[in-house]
């Protein structure tokens, strides 16, 4: 379905675009919006739920968020505050939609899974009791628990300890984490988007050029399914498109795309589906990372919920790929994003980098009896038999000019626009669809400001993100943040007692 004349264009039908246009639309009823999706279906990507770990990312279990150890011992968490406070504002705008009947069921894409992060060896319990010292004296973290008993982290999560040698261990848990479905959650929104009068989404629809106009964008797409060229404009058009939309930012021709690289990483879970295993494991819990793995191959053993069906899933372990995207891509993918502007970048990546090559091309020829003995240090009792290798999906590291001295891959998100805020990218990884709504709010007070100009359109930005306009951090904004966790635990249904 195609809209004429759209105001805004939206590229890709994940996690980002989904929540932009919901909010947008729900912002202001009269805009018009135009969705282009290259699959047949919807957030088949990045976004959907087997190709990526479903945390909910609130810091409260990933320990690469917290790194490394202070002078004095102690643990710097900002950035684990930080990445709590932006998945608060994600939770807020998913209970309103629920709230508001724009989507139902939402256990079909959101459950409460307690998150845990476990160590073993005495250096790393000394880590973990520093961790959570400074974790638990803030509020948002002020129900976590630690311990090294391990009776008590029997209690937790069996698996971990029941035939585990007598190596110090140590755990922390927090009940309040969740298990988020993004491609359920994506294809809600998306659907709610498309009985709204002014939304156009048209999926097997390629976008395979930008140009820039003196009131917006051109924008070129085929349609795959009948081979015919279709043509629009608009206002403004957000490149959502996961690892493609390094390739659509480099088309747009725009300054700031100078410079930019990217450097694919390709994924693969161990899954087990047996009922009896499953039923001793309802957590996820995140181990510290091999020295030279990239911050998306944290292990980690995690409880999913997909599709209503329970399975346990161990990874990811990286793998050496050259494609942008798992379905959609293509093995020129990598070869063809090398442009002057950036192939200093990428050698330089490249020759700084060569434990992180090394790492990736034995990852991807690495036997599933190696697999097997990386899971043993979660799961000591795990049988080969119990499990499957499956892949994941691939994520493109973000790669900037500014960093080519150094070689440094870029994890994390990065919001590219113009000058003139006409067009935004979003390129990056980990915690990118957890903290999907703060991302997409900071592209709408970017390059959108006039849309929250008049008081209506605070107020109601109020109702879609109760804390959109306000910091939950400080000590003095305990009580609020409480009350506003409890109305969306409850919006979600995520209540655990």
């Amino acid at each position: 379905m195609y809209i004429d004349d759209p105001d805004v264009i939206l590229i890709g039908s994940g996690v980002m675009s989904a929540n932009l246009g919901a909010m947008l639309k729900r912002l202001r009823p009269e805009l018009k919006i135009q969705l282009f999706e290259v699959s047949e279906d919807l957030a088949q990507e990045s976004s959907n739920a087997w190709n990526n770990a479903g945390t909910g990312h609130a810091g409260i279990c990933e320990l690469s968020y917290t790194p490394n150890r202070n002078p004095d011992g102690s643990v710097d968490v900002s950035n684990a505050i930080s990445i709590f406070e932006q998945f608060e504002q994600s939770r807020q705008f998913w209970g309103y939609a629920v709230a508001e009947g724009m989507i139902d069921s939402p256990h079909e894409f959101i459950n409460p899974v307690p998150h845990i992060s476990f160590v073993h060896g005495q250096a790393q319990v000394d880590f973990l009791k520093a961790r959570y010292d400074a974790m638990s004296s803030h509020h948002f973290f002020s129900e976590m628990e630690f311990s090294t008993d391990r009776d008590t982290i029997r209690q937790w999560a069996p698996l971990l300890v029941n035939g585990r040698d007598s190596t110090p261990i140590a755990a922390t848990r927090m009940l309040s984490g969740t298990d988020v479905n993004f491609g359920s959650l994506s294809r809600k929104l998306i659907q709610w988007m498309q009985t709204q009068p002014g939304c156009g989404v048209a999926t097997h629809h390629r976008v395979n050029g930008l140009r820039r106009t003196s009131s917006g964008w051109d924008v070129s797409v085929r349609d795959l399914s009948s081979g015919k060229p279709v043509k629009t404009s608009a206002k403004f058009v957000f490149i959502g498109a996961g690892g493609g939309s390094l390739s659509l930012l480099q088309k747009s021709g725009i300054p700031e795309s100078k410079g930019f690289g990217g450097f694919p990483i390709g994924g693969q879970w161990l899954v087990c589906d047996d009922p009896a295993i499953v039923a001793q494991h309802q957590a996820k819990v995140y181990g510290q990372a091999q020295d030279e793995a990239p911050t998306m191959a944290v292990p980690h053993l995690d409880t999913r919920v997909i599709d209503g069906k329970k399975a346990i899933l161990f990874g990811p372990f990286a793998a050496w790929t050259t494609r942008f995207l798992k379905d959609q891509g293509h093995i020129t993918d990598l070869p063809f994003s090398i442009r002057p502007d950036n192939i200093a970048s990428l050698l330089k990546v490249g020759a700084y980098n060569l434990p992180l090559v090394k790492y990736l091309v034995q990852q991807g020829l690495q036997s599933m009896g190696s697999r097997m003995k990386l899971l043993r240090t979660f799961y000591p009792e795990a049988k080969t038999n119990d499990w499957r290798l499956m892949d994941a999906g691939i994520r493109v590291q973000a790669i900037k000019r500014e960093d080519g001295e150094a070689g440094i891959v870029h994890y994390g998100t990065e919001i590219v626009t113009d000058k003139d805020n006409t067009i935004a990218a979003l390129l990056g990884a980990s915690p990118g669809a957890s903290v999907s709504v703060s991302l997409m709010l900071q592209v709408i007070q970017n390059c959108l400001p006039h849309l929250l100009e008049t008081p209506q359109a605070a107020s109601t930005m109020k109702q879609l993100i109760p804390s959109y306009d306000e910091s939950l951090q400080s000590p003095s904004a305990a009580e609020r943040f409480e009350h506003i966790h409890a109305i969306s635990d409850h919006q979600l249904q995520l209540q655990t007692d």
